[in-house]
């Protein structure tokens, strides 16, 4: 992925108040994540349809009762 010029609109879950978090930043072919504590460290970078999997899969085990 390409990095990106402009600067990134970083977000993070609203319960995440002020507790360490990821943050996630939607780029032009992706997204970044990264610790919401340490700004300047290291990111993950997630194609964006490899993030829409991950996304999907979340909502999936979310839906899916405990056994």
């Amino acid at each position: 992925m390409a990095e990106e010029s402009a600067p990134l609109a970083w977000r993070k879950a609203a319960g995440c108040g002020n507790t360490t978090c990821v943050e996630v930043a939607i780029t032009a072919d992706g997204v970044l994540v990264r610790d919401s504590e340490d700004l300047s460290g290291a990111r993950l970078k997630f194609h964006s349809a490899d993030w829409r999997a991950f996304i999907a899969g979340l909502r999936i085990e979310t839906l899916t009762p405990p056994r």
